[in-house]
């Protein structure tokens, strides 16, 4: 029996129009990276300190200077909070129900995000999803790495008392998200075909589903409506 789901945010369960990677790319490039699209496609799901340091690392491999990575985050906040002030974030059709559903049946759903806690207040504030939506968000910046490592996936476990990952359901719609969700040990991996990720990208990396939409869980699950 699933008795957690941990969801990605931006892709998964909220549609912000890719946005999140336009002010990256346009950060990273502003700050001097001559990185192409795949390789900011390659960092889809990352935390976005990490996705920025290596985006900005030298062609060596050198790190940058961390007060660089510093002012690139800031740039790369400020660009998206006005992508999102121009075209707000909403909840991708049919996911709060199904979120109500979930936790109706006894599911407790996490939200786990590359994005920092200043970054997801706002999103949370926009969507009106601070309270009684979720039961825990975890940022990036509340573990030491980010996707693939599993760290996200265990924190929500403690957060929600859950003790055993076989009791528990990861969705997101990049690799990085399955490839954590793997990486923790949880029962259910699920690729969601909402967001940045084509199906045959999804499909490379392991997986136990592949659905449209997080709106398709509970049926997935079983669940009574």
């Amino acid at each position: 029996m699933i008795e957690l789901a941990v969801l990605d945010m931006a892709g998964t369960t909220v549609e912000e129009h890719q946005l999140v990677y336009r002010a990256l790319a346009e950060a990273a490039t502003a700050a001097g990276s001559d990185a192409g699209p795949e390789e900011f496609h390659r960092w889809h799901g990352a935390m976005k300190r990490e996705a920025l340091r290596n985006l900005l690392a030298a062609p060596d491999g050198t790190p940058p200077a961390e007060h660089v990575v510093d002012a690139a985050l800031d740039d790369f906040r400020a660009r998206l909070s006005a992508a999102y002030e121009r075209t707000p974030p909403e909840p991708i059709p049919g996911v709060v129900p199904a979120l109500a559903r979930l936790r109706r049946n006894g599911v407790r759903v996490v939200l786990t995000t590359g994005f920092d806690r200043e970054v997801v207040d706002k999103l949370l504030a926009t969507l009106g999803w601070e309270s009684g939506v979720v039961d825990a968000v975890v940022c990036g910046d509340d573990v030491p790495r980010g996707r693939p490592a599993p760290h996200m996936i265990h924190h929500a476990m403690e957060l929600t008392g859950v003790h055993d990952v076989a009791a528990t359901l990861v969705a997101g719609d990049t690799p990085r998200d399955l490839q954590a969700g793997t990486n923790s040990g949880a029962a259910m991996v699920v690729g969601v075909l909402s967001g940045a990720s084509t199906p045959d990208e999804l499909g490379r990396a392991r997986h136990t589903h592949l659905v449209g939409s997080v709106a398709d869980l509970p049926d997935l699950l079983g669940l009574p409506a």
